[in-house]
């Protein structure tokens, strides 16, 4: 049950000032429809009313506050011509501008003759100073009433500014005084007030410094919702870290003839991560476990070394793909290494139909194929497992954790290896997999030539193309990947079907297309034919999946790069450098470029260390778009700022340890508190996790 002190905070928005049941849901879809939803929605900007310059002194573009007298009011003649007053004092002549106006209306507010308090951003038309629309047109002891700085909040269509501010303002005397979640001594140390204050403090900002991140207020703010964030993900983990697991002995024998069979040998990292899996999958406990490897670091491997263990000891394991083409190709590269080792597996997509599935399902449920290979479809539920152990999931950022919840209820304490080539800063590994364990992998494998990366202006189009003629000679496979033109795939499909065009002028039917409209059969079809070297070229929109291998393929160009994130280039240019020949990528750009693109290119020329791409991308772009897709698994802050707020997460990460060692059931006065903390920001179900010990 929510704590009765903080029912003012759930009451409904439409009990403030303003907001009627239509903008009741309008801010429900916004921002949320409860008061606490408006406090968590904080200002971006500032009306600073404190300039008061003559009208001679003005400054153009600044908002500024003026005591005029109406001196006429100008109806326009035509209905498409704004409505004017003119003012003016002793320094100056002054018109207002309004578009669609009610004339009854501006005639009661501003009736000629009378004085009035007026304040808007002032611009110079035709060297006539006015202002359109202006914030405010008032008598001077109703002006003096206002806040001299005001808050400007983000708005959505339908909701007003004023409405909204004069709601929220309505809101922060209710804000009632909590008790503190926050250690006496940190809070002293950081300068920090209590909640209360701070949530005053934040909406109702003195100056631009007080919008800044860093600022006390806003600080203190995101602190308490990141605190709220990992204390449910550690509450979680620990949850699951009791539920009962099985303990695997080791499968030393098997893995030493996997060892055998493998080409090259394995890198320090490759061996760390089955290091940590082996205890993992010893111990008796869940495995959660991370797999973070750069592209082409050898995580397939690790898998499969794991999937050993499992299989070893009589259980089943699974490997699913978000895509088809991936999960093919997972079967093409382990499927000779499990033969050769006497494993029963098998291909499971949604392509296996009729009498092919029911003996697919049929072999799974009754114990006879050891490792299944698929995409989700291995999850629906007509799939059931004879004894399912382990469950590797290959490019989490596609799965959110619903998903990795629900493999977890195909078998019986199945433990769930995640793997990800996407490589993701500390920061973000620590809010969006804190229920996880992490093993990183940021070495190459032997024998892995460095990609020589070039930066080309889009004037020198012809030459990169026929450029490529040399390499096709020398038997390489060029991918030629088309820009994100919009958020629109048939735009994008269009360009990528002009370049295929552009390109098969030159070079004929060795020239390949794939693209996101295809069928997945069709798609794999040409990507078959790219892999044979039937086709020398593939022109692709982004569609060409993290993961898939051509060895062959040593060129690699990217046009528009200015278009794309650090962390889609930096996977594009992995698809090349897998074999033993020298491989290239060139990023095509269309200047003038910006600073952030500029930088983006610069550093993907200077590095291949995914893990240092990562941390810029970080920087340059913000959190929300660094896992790209919005179903990353990243929660959605509505204080905190990931970028900003980076110092301050391993803090937070260490206080939530300390405070779960010491006060495990949050009995003490300040575990109270903090139960109070998570029911403020809606984490009421890590409360149970409390109350099952």
């Amino acid at each position: 049950m929510r704590p009765t002190l903080l029912d003012k905070l759930f009451a409904d928005a439409t009990t403030l000032p303003g907001i009627g049941p239509k903008l009741g849901k309008i801010l429900g879809e916004f921002t949320g429809d409860k008061i606490i939803d408006l406090l968590f929605h904080l200002p971006s900007n500032l009306i600073d009313r404190q300039y008061r310059p003559s009208l001679t002194e003005v400054e153009d573009g600044r908002i500024a506050t003026f005591e005029v007298e109406v001196m006429k009011h100008e109806a326009p003649r035509r209905r498409n011509l704004p409505y004017r007053i003119l003012c003016g004092n002793e320094t100056g002549y002054l018109s207002l501008v309004f578009f669609h106006a009610r004339g009854d209306w501006l005639g009661k507010a501003m009736p000629e003759g009378a004085k009035r308090m007026v304040s808007g951003r002032v611009e110079r038309f035709r060297d006539q100073l006015q202002i359109v629309h202006p914030d405010h047109m008032l008598p001077q002891a109703e002006f003096d009433k206002l806040p001299i700085v005001e808050p400007v909040y983000p708005l959505t269509a339908g909701l007003s500014a004023k409405v909204l501010m004069k709601a929220i303002q309505a809101a922060l005397p209710q804000v009632p005084e909590l008790p503190e979640w926050q250690e006496e001594e940190w809070l002293k140390k950081q300068g920090w007030s209590d909640w209360r204050s701070a949530t005053q403090a934040a909406h109702r900002p003195e100056n631009m410094a007080a919008l800044e991140p860093t600022h006390l207020a806003r600080a203190r703010l995101a602190y308490d919702e990141l605190l709220a964030h990992q204390l449910v993900l550690a509450l979680v983990r620990r949850d699951r870290k009791k539920q009962q697991g099985r303990a695997y002995q080791s499968a030393e024998a098997l893995q030493k003839r996997l060892r055998e069979l493998l080409p090259f040998p394995l890198t320090g990292s490759q061996e760390s991560a089955i290091a940590d899996i082996e205890m993992d999958m010893s111990a008796p406990m869940r495995m959660l476990r991370l797999l973070q490897g750069d592209v082409g670091s050898g995580k397939t491997v690790v898998a499969v070394m794991a999937m050993l263990q499992a299989v070893a000891n009589g259980a089943q394991a699974a490997l699913m793909a978000p895509t088809e083409i991936l999960a093919r190709q997972h079967a093409e590269t382990l499927g000779p290494w499990l033969d050769e080792l006497g494993i029963s597996w098998q291909l499971m997509t949604a392509r296996n139909k009729g009498k092919l599935r029911k003996e697919s399902l049929d072999a799974l449920a009754s114990g006879d194929v050891q490792i299944a290979i698929g995409t989700h479809a291995l999850f629906q539920g007509d799939v059931a497992f004879a004894d399912l152990g382990l469950a590797v999931v290959d490019e989490q950022h596609r799965f959110g954790v619903q998903q990795r919840m629900a493999l977890s209820t195909k078998g019986n304490g199945v433990d769930v290896l995640v793997m990800t080539a996407t490589p993701i800063p500390r920061t973000l590994t620590l809010t969006a997999y804190g229920d996880m364990d992490v093993s990183r992998m940021p070495d190459k494998p032997p024998g892995r030539k460095p990609v020589d990366t070039r930066v080309i202006s889009m004037d020198r189009y012809d030459d990169v193309a026929q450029g490529l003629g040399n390499a096709l000679q020398d038997g390489a496979r060029v991918y030629w990947v088309c820009p994100l033109v919009s958020e629109s795939e048939l735009v994008d499909l269009a360009a990528a079907e002009d370049r295929a065009n552009a390109l098969r002028a030159i070079y004929g039917d060795k020239v390949g297309l794939v693209h996101g409209q295809m069928k997945a059969a069709d798609k794999d079809a040409v990507m078959a034919r790219f892999a044979s070297g039937e086709i020398s070229i593939l022109v692709a929109t982004t569609v060409i999946e993290v993961g898939v291998n051509v060895p062959e393929a040593t060129v690699m160009v990217i046009e528009h790069a200015e278009r794309f994130g650090l962390a889609q280039l930096h996977q594009l240019r992995g698809r090349v450098g897998r074999g033993l020949d020298k491989s290239s990528c060139v990023l095509l750009y269309r200047g003038p470029l910006g600073e952030t693109a500029k930088a983006r290119l610069g550093i993907m020329r200077e590095t291949e260390d995914g893990f240092k791409i990562a941390e810029e991308d970080l920087r340059l772009r913000g959190a929300g778009e660094v896992l790209g897709t919005r179903q990353s698994g990243l929660p959605a802050f509505r204080l905190a700022d990931l970028e900003a707020h980076a110092d301050l997460l391993p803090a937070v990460h260490d206080d939530v340890k300390l405070l779960l060692e010491r006060d495990p059931l949050l009995k003490s006065p300040r575990g109270e508190a903090l139960r109070v903390l998570l029911y403020l920001f809606r984490r009421d179900e890590a409360i149970r996790f409390l109350q099952s010990g």
